[in-house]
């Protein structure tokens, strides 16, 4: 590990003292000076991070700091979603939230990887999103956006949360009739997930690489054959911010490619289609399945990008 890369830890390590010393991680001036001081550390390219090469304490410094960044995006959501929901027409109004650019872009690049990789390039009647939470501004901002005829269905495991979302598309004629929103682990849900075209994996829904590969093999089990699956992860140093997810760890899955945003928009989007042959999927992943899932070696080549940002893709070709 390098100059740059010793800094840079030494650095999260320092506002990961800071912040694990709040009593409370609720939007305030502090909390919210330091969660931004994080990300825009975190943000700049730093391709020679290799976290399995990390102490084991900073590698239990960065697990914690990826749980704090959960707790505090949920509180910053709950708050704004409860401030929406008071207004007369909170889907007007979503721009109060501070980095609703951010899912704006992001949705937008979400839809174009998508459409890249649908049949004659039609989206979806019907899709899932898995950690929506209390501000579920992806499948707003799609719905609104770019996919006007689709269903929505989404899935959070707490209540609060889906109450809070919910209320924000209940006055909205359009989206209350496409949006829903169920209360339930996923792990619960079995034979309903072959209704969805296309699953989206929230970043935060399994906290470190075990939970995370838990829930994507749980979808890769009961999703349709050939239907797509878009998840959420992570590259270099963002890694401290969200878990990183690998192409190796989406057994069962054809991965079609994976999206390194440079920008503000922090999180990485990798696209796959569950193999269209049960017995494939079934493979120990040492054999032919792990052939069929090129791993994070994969050369990267830069690509034109539809947001005019910076974007590093990996395109994986069965």
């Amino acid at each position: 590990m390098g100059c740059q890369e010793e800094l840079l830890v030494e650095k999260v390590c320092e506002i990961y003292d800071k912040i694990s010393r709040f009593e409370t991680l609720k939007p305030s001036k502090d909390v919210n000076m330091l969660f931004t001081q994080l990300v825009l550390t975190c943000m700049p390219p730093c391709p020679n991070l290799d976290f399995t090469k990390l102490s084991k304490t900073v590698q239990d410094i960065r697990s914690k700091l990826i749980r704090l960044c959960g707790e505090a995006e949920g509180l910053l959501e709950s708050h704004f979603s409860t401030l929406l929901g008071s207004l007369d027409n909170p889907l007007d109004n979503l721009n109060l939230f501070p980095y609703f650019s951010n899912y704006l872009k992001l949705s937008h690049l979400e839809f174009t990887i998508l459409l890249r990789h649908s049949a004659a390039g039609a989206g979806p009647a019907c899709v899932a999103f898995v950690g929506s939470g209390p501000l579920p501004l992806t499948s707003i901002v799609l719905a609104k956006n770019h996919l006007p005829t689709t269903t929505f269905h989404n899935y959070d495991i707490d209540p609060l949360a889906n109450s809070l979302a919910s209320r924000l598309v209940e006055t909205d004629p359009d989206l209350s009739k496409r949006m829903f929103f169920h209360t339930t682990n996923i792990l619960d849900v079995t034979t309903e997930l072959k209704d969805y075209e296309v699953i989206f994996l929230a970043a935060l829904v399994g906290m470190d690489k075990e939970e995370k590969i838990k829930v994507i093999d749980h979808l890769e089990k009961y999703m349709a054959l050939g239907a797509i699956l878009m998840v959420r992860s992570a590259h270099g140093a963002r890694g401290f911010l969200y878990p990183v997810v690998d192409s190796c760890d989406l057994r069962g899955f054809e991965v079609l490619s994976v999206f390194h945003p440079t920008d503000e928009v922090i999180n990485s989007v990798v696209i796959a289609r569950k193999l269209k042959f049960p017995m494939q999927s079934s493979l120990d992943h040492e054999g032919l399945a792990h052939l069929l899932l090129p791993c994070k070696c994969s050369d990267q080549i830069r690509a034109f990008c539809p947001l005019n940002h910076e974007l590093a893709v990996e395109e994986h070709l069965s």
